[in-house]
């Protein structure tokens, strides 16, 4: 198989390797934390920083972590930047930090992130594993803010950009009093019907693609 190119390594986090759609990885925070666009994108840039980082520091330090302790240590990493985005956004975006509450600490067991490290980064080069865990994360960060979005529009009528700035916007008006448009897509079932229905979209897609090729 021919070797991949840094543009390939990052463009395949957009479509061909998609979380949550394509690698099935990173569920329970894209049902948890997408009841609004700014739930989504907060989650996906805090799991982008800590999967770009983790990754690039793996691969730096491969050929010294022996092999028998590997996972122990990729676990070190990741958490030692997942108590850094904690921090940082407790400090200055504190409105976020709360409302996506402990899922930010369960970064450390996020399946994308330790899978990247045991199948790319412990394998490969900086570059490729740098650009391997920013096309990963911000195909996560894009799929858990469409999903957000649709969610909270649906729910709502409006779409929260950044609640701590009052950036948000009213599109559907709502009557006085009255605080959800449809409530049943900002519970959790909400959340499966979504997601069915965007992976359903996918395969559609992907289907026509195969075809046409």
């Amino acid at each position: 198989m021919a070797k991949r190119t840094l543009v390939q390594e990052f463009t395949k986090g957009l479509w061909e390797q998609i979380p949550p759609f394509r690698l099935v990885l990173g569920l329970c925070p894209t049902l948890a934390v997408t009841k609004s666009l700014e739930g989504g994108w907060g989650m996906g840039v805090a799991t982008t920083f800590v999967l770009v980082c983790s990754n690039v520091l793996i691969a730096l330090l491969r050929p010294i972590i022996p092999p028998k302790v590997r996972v122990p240590v990729f676990i070190v990493i990741i958490a030692t930047f997942v108590v850094i985005v904690e921090l940082v956004m407790k400090a200055y975006t504190p409105a976020l930090s709360a409302s996506l509450g402990v899922f930010i600490p369960l970064i450390v067991v996020n399946c994308i992130i330790l899978g990247r490290a045991e199948a790319f980064a412990s394998k490969n080069g900086v570059l490729p594993s740098a650009a391997d865990g920013l096309g990963i994360g911000l195909g996560f960060t894009l799929a858990l803010a469409v999903l957000g979005s649709i969610r909270e529009l649906v729910g709502t009528g409006a779409l929260t950009v950044f609640s701590q700035a009052d950036l948000g916007l009213r599109i559907i008006p709502l009557p006085e009093g009255q605080e959800f448009l449809f409530k049943f897509m900002v519970d959790p079932p909400g959340a499966f019907v979504m997601l069915g229905v965007m992976l359903m979209l996918m395969n559609i897609i992907n289907e026509r693609q195969a075809k046409a090729a």
